[in-house]
């Protein structure tokens, strides 16, 4: 009988023992973030998913070079030499048609290399890093579509045929009255 009252004490005691912790961080603020709802900002070089911009690619294949796993797969096509110029954003003439351009991210490790070589600027990471996915087939990024627009006219370069702005004067304001001596 002794040791059923020991027991049922020592169980009687554990529980308060519990909720004195319990009391204590009860008041307490919350340390934990509530993610979905919350999210911690993010630091300036984060890095995310891959994006590529597909009007300003020039095809020159420099990120499939610098990418350590080989998820990157581009391929292209000379363009005909009759056909009229295209550039892309920063002026870079564009030589060769890309017909394929393709990332893998569930290959991709995120080391960000593929970006420094691209002489456009036209590979880069995103903010967006909310991907998560069952199936491995949705991580491959098709960025080749027939129906870009491509800027046939050189950025950058002056507008041709615009007439020079004529400046207009300000109101003439009334001369004044000159005083007598």
């Amino acid at each position: 009988m002794k040791q059923w009252f020991l027991d049922l004490w020592e169980g009687f005691y554990t529980v308060l023992v519990g909720m004195k912790i319990t009391w204590r961080h009860l008041f307490n603020q919350n340390v934990t973030l509530q993610y979905p709802e919350v999210r911690w900002p993010l630091p300036p070089k984060s890095r995310m998913r891959l994006f590529m911009k597909y009007e300003d690619c020039i095809g020159c294949g420099q990120c499939v070079r610098a990418c350590p796993v080989q998820c990157i797969h581009v391929k292209a096509d000379k363009r005909d030499a009759k056909a009229a110029p295209i550039y892309a954003s920063n002026g870079q003439v564009i030589k060769l048609d890309v017909k394929v351009f393709d990332i893998d991210m569930s290959l991709c490790c995120y080391c960000n290399l593929c970006t420094y070589p691209c002489p456009t600027d036209c590979i880069y990471m995103t903010p967006e890093y909310e991907f998560a996915s069952t199936d491995l087939s949705s991580h491959l990024y098709h960025f080749a579509k027939p129906s870009a627009t491509f800027l046939t006219t050189k950025p950058g370069a002056p507008a041709a045929a615009a007439p020079p702005a004529t400046p207009t004067a300000p109101p003439a304001t009334p001369a004044a009255p000159a005083a007598k001596a």
